[in-house]
């Protein structure tokens, strides 16, 4: 995907910007989060497991990077950090089947942040090169989505679905933010 480096970021319109911000918030926010279960976990099988999917999203941080300035970024990079670390280090503590739950969840969140946006740059029939770069991003997200959702195979409880459902409500909150700061 070395053309991505070559999209007209000055024609960029505002709402895409915005929305690769927060793109590029969210994939440093799961790097941290695979970090988290890394210094935590002594499970080999969940270690594994991130070590493999952290690598995939340093690569979409790259490809976001090649795309969107620095000075683009969200000011609240150190906050995603921070919260990303959490995110993966707080279901480290109960174990894989904690952490998987956690992994779909997010997820499935960030499957559909990106539907969205490739559906809108489909409606506008713009940027078909970052449209194909998102959308191989999202069919990566899903990969992680649905190797976590078999890995994780007993029904959760009802503490781990309260966490997931507050992961997505965080996503969709660090979303919003991500995109206007």
């Amino acid at each position: 995907m070395n053309h991505i480096a070559a999209l007209p970021i000055h024609s960029m319109p505002a709402w895409l910007e915005g929305e690769l911000r927060s793109d590029h918030a969210g994939e440093t926010g799961a790097v941290m989060i695979y970090r988290g279960i890394l210094a935590v976990s002594r499970d080999p099988a969940a270690r594994e497991f991130a070590q493999r999917h952290m690598v995939t999203e340093q690569g979409h941080l790259r490809l976001i990077e090649q795309v969107l300035p620095a000075a683009k970024h969200s000011k609240l990079l150190p906050i995603w950090r921070v919260a990303g670390w959490l995110t993966g280090a707080i279901p480290a503590l109960f174990g894989p089947r904690a952490i998987f739950a956690t992994i779909d969840a997010v997820e499935s969140f960030v499957d559909h942040h990106y539907q969205q946006q490739i559906d809108r740059l489909d409606a506008e029939q713009s940027f078909p090169a970052l449209r194909a770069m998102l959308a191989q991003c999202q069919e990566e997200e899903v990969h992680h989505r649905d190797e976590a959702r078999g890995l994780g195979v007993a029904p959760p409880s009802l503490a781990l679905l309260g966490w997931c459902w507050m992961v997505g409500a965080g996503s969709k909150a660090a979303v919003m933010a991500a995109k206007r700061i």
